[in-house]
């Protein structure tokens, strides 16, 4: 089981910030979700965590280790990376890209072994594409294609698995789907999961813990009890929310308040009471 934490991260693109003395502390076994408004920082926080840009200050551990100083290939060990876009015009196979996932492990020229197959064979059926794995990439729609994503990051096999939006441009059934089966990955393995999301019921559901963003920093990080709060909602996105019990899950639920302003404001946000999520 490996930990991650960082240590007053802070990020900023020339005289932009972007992200302001982050400190985090990553679990094995715990589902992490980062939520925040368009431009709040969740996107530069996970690369920020994969090494994918550089903190202006602060640092990030894998364990013990500052993960500035791991090599390539450790750190690819170490930390599986879903991005949200990448390029597509290469007409490889599906299982051709998931099998990238193992180059950590395998090398670039050593031969599949039985391990690497059964980790492919895995990802794939985690994913849901276990029976499209000899179609070519260029044929995915928008959908599949982010599931080959996510089977590749899973084939890596990674004690900490970073996910950027792993529901964008999915249908209602794969969004329940991938998220129930990340979840159960990480129980099983014992995985740091770190992902972005911006559906905040989703997040309830599935996430262990969450952190919202907003003004460079974490404006509250904990459980869905503690973050999802009507008054921190609307401070990190400007709209007005109610939230209520889930009628199955007993999770918190996030009801926007359109219409009439006038009765919005009469009958003010409240929490109910809720237990804890049974996803």
């Amino acid at each position: 089981m490996s930990r991650m934490r960082t240590e007053q991260l802070t990020f900023s693109y020339a005289d932009r910030l972007v992200l302001d003395s982050i400190s985090l502390g990553l679990r094995a076994g715990e589902v992490f979700v980062l939520l925040g408004a368009n431009g709040s920082g969740k996107t530069t926080l996970l690369k920020t965590l994969a090494r994918q840009l550089q903190p202006t200050s602060g640092q990030v551990f894998v364990d013990d280790d500052d993960i500035s100083r791991l090599t390539r290939r450790a750190l690819a060990r170490a930390i599986a990376y879903m991005p949200q876009e990448e390029a597509r015009s290469t007409p490889l196979r599906v299982i051709d890209v998931v099998r990238l996932g193992r180059t950590p492990h395998a090398g670039w020229w050593l031969p599949f072994s039985r391990e690497d197959d059964a980790a492919v064979c895995q990802a794939l059926e985690a994913a849901g594409l276990d029976e499209m794995h000899e179609r070519l990439i260029t044929q995915l729609s928008g959908g599949e294609w982010r599931r080959m994503i996510l089977a590749r990051a899973l084939a890596q096999a990674s004690p900490i698995l970073l996910l950027d939006e792993p529901t964008a441009g999915l249908d209602l059934k794969y969004q329940f789907d991938v998220l129930a089966r990340v979840r159960k990955m990480v129980k099983l393995r014992g995985l740091v999961v770190v992902v972005t999301l911006h559906d905040l019921n989703h997040a309830s559901m599935f996430g262990d813990r969450l952190a919202l963003l907003s003004n460079h920093r974490i404006l509250a990080s904990g459980t869905a009890r503690e973050v999802l709060r009507p008054e921190l909602i609307e401070q990190a996105f400007g709209v007005k929310v109610s939230v209520i019990d889930h009628p199955v899950h007993g999770t918190p639920l996030v009801v926007p308040l359109y219409g009439d302003e006038e009765s919005s404001d009469s009958q003010p946000a409240t929490t109910a009471r809720w237990s804890e999520p049974h996803p």
